[in-house]
């Protein structure tokens, strides 16, 4: 009978992404041999990397999420723990949104980052590194991670997202006329998906719109809901089930309040239109 070691979770900085090598492995049925052909190395580097005796590299974490189909679990893991630009408290919450069921997304001033063009959301950290509130490496690093956090929009099957966007989102011109041109088109595109609801919060709503600050809504599998907001400094993930069923409540105030899906696609084209008659 082999000898299986188990790991202590809290032994090592990176003993969680060891551990869940090792389970996404067994549940494909690959051997540690099997899984290191796959990837392109040594048995033996499986090994140590599932048992934390040595950090994982970023081409292992990229090909051992192709390879076992996590939905580019292992790569949140491995930035969460090699970089540090991310907000405090962002990773923890990623980590969740990566294997939610349902995101429930509302954005003031910014499109929502799940839904970001790569363009738009350099141009966006370019504009903090402008400010000084941000290094040119910080800001590589969350375009970066943003990047990889939407690979959980292309799990089989994906998640039901719906984004309710302040009208602010669309008329803030991030990174120019063509950046937004392409986002808006983006948002144009995605908008057709079956798992999304896009929808628009005008400026009509004035002091009716119920939040003033982004908020994000998670329903996991067993339907335990989570929440999550951010300050300036840092984020904050709430677990609480009343706090977090009181946030719910208010989104579907906003839901009924906000512009339906066909107003809310017109609006967006009426705004990408008008960046283009701009330029004309």
């Amino acid at each position: 009978m082999v000898n299986i070691k188990e790991i202590d979770p809290s032994s090592n900085p990176w003993a969680p992404f060891g551990i869940q090598v090792r389970n996404s492995r067994r549940a494909k049925g690959l051997k540690q041999h099997e899984l290191a052909r796959k990837c392109g190395v040594s048995a033996a580097y499986v090994s140590y990397v599932e048992l934390a005796r040595r950090p994982p590299s970023e081409k292992f974490a990229t090909k051992a999420d192709e390879v076992l189909e996590t939905g580019g679990t292992l790569m949140l893991m491995w930035w969460q723990l090699k970089h540090t630009a991310l907000v405090p408290g962002f990773p923890e919450y990623a980590n969740h949104e990566n294997s939610a069921e349902q995101i429930r997304l509302f954005e003031i001033n910014i499109i929502p980052g799940l839904l970001q063009t790569r363009n738009y959301a350099a141009a966006f950290e370019a504009g903090k590194v402008r400010q000084g509130t941000a290094t040119p490496e910080e800001a590589e690093e969350r375009v970066a991670f943003r990047l990889t956090r939407q690979q959980c929009l292309d799990r089989t099957p994906p998640p039901f997202l719906h984004a309710v966007m302040d009208e602010s989102c669309l008329r803030r011109a991030v990174g120019g006329r063509d950046v937004m041109i392409e986002q808006l088109l983006h948002l144009e595109q995605l908008a057709e998906l079956p798992n999304m609801v896009l929808q628009v919060a005008p400026f009509a709503l004035g002091e009716n719109q119920p939040f003033l600050r982004m908020v994000h809504l998670l329903t996991m599998p067993g339907r335990r809901m989570l929440g999550y907001s951010e300050n300036e400094h840092r984020g904050f993930l709430d677990q609480e089930i009343e706090s977090v069923a009181a946030l719910a409540r208010s989104y579907d105030r906003l839901v009924v309040e906000a512009l339906n899906r066909s107003d809310s696609l017109a609006l967006i084209r009426s705004a990408r239109r008008d960046l283009e008659w701009m330029s004309t």
